[in-house]
């Protein structure tokens, strides 16, 4: 055997024993490799939980502050409080119809009865804010700051006020059940039915409702035509 030969097989020998390695290192590699790759995969690992839990902090954060937001911003009012509904009693307590406005400083309107029904008038004056006063000689509201002028039931006669009074809308209740309530259709405003005696009235002062212009006021038609 020469010299050459010899250091070929030499070679060959050398390549048989690396590939015999080889098969008995890379098995065992590719094991590794994949049980590293596959930690956490049956389960969480530790980065997708502490996505999922700083998700869920700041989703709870937000929906506190939207809840604390929501509860600030809403209006609170209790019964018998401005803003709130004031109880007047059973239908039977109200004023008689030829009984002057009779004035709800809690509540901020005058209450009036009529023929129709009772009407809550909003205190203030629908020009620039004014305080109105009932004049019982006049029979009629009058502003002490520009001089406008209402009827007995709100509707505008003159004056530089835009529209007749403002109303809070008047429910007529009985137990649980709403029997009538302020309404208003088209150019006026309608008073609720007081129904039985028994029947309790009740104004919302957080419901108000806008008085007419004055170009549609029957007062003021009737003080033209007069």
């Amino acid at each position: 055997m020469t010299v050459q030969q010899d250091l070929r097989q030499q070679v060959l020998g050398r390549e048989v024993d690396l590939s015999a390695a080889a098969e008995r290192v890379v098995p065992l590699g590719r094991e590794k490799v994949l049980e590293t790759l596959n930690v956490g995969r049956e389960g969480t690992n530790r980065r997708e939980f502490l996505s999922y839990a700083w998700a869920c902090a700041l989703g709870l954060l937000t929906l506190e502050g939207g809840l604390a937001t929501y509860r600030f911003m809403s209006p609170r009012f209790s019964a018998g409080t401005f803003g709130g509904e004031i109880h007047l009693g059973p239908a039977a307590q109200l004023p008689t119809t030829d009984f002057d406005p009779q004035p709800n400083t809690t509540g901020k309107f005058w209450l009036i009865n009529t023929e129709d029904g009772p009407h809550a008038l909003y205190m203030v004056c629908t020009h620039l804010g004014c305080l109105y006063k009932w004049e019982p000689a006049n029979n009629r509201f009058k502003c002490p700051c520009h001089a406008s002028m209402f009827t007995r039931e709100g509707h505008y006669i003159e004056g530089p006020a835009p529209r007749s009074l403002d109303q809070f809308r008047i429910k007529v209740i009985d137990g649980d059940a709403k029997l009538s309530e302020t309404e208003g259709a088209g150019d006026q405003i309608l008073a609720p039915a007081t129904g039985s005696p028994g029947s309790e009235v009740v104004v919302d002062t957080g419901d108000r409702i806008r008085g007419l212009p004055a170009a549609l006021s029957p007062a003021r038609a009737k003080n033209k035509t007069d």
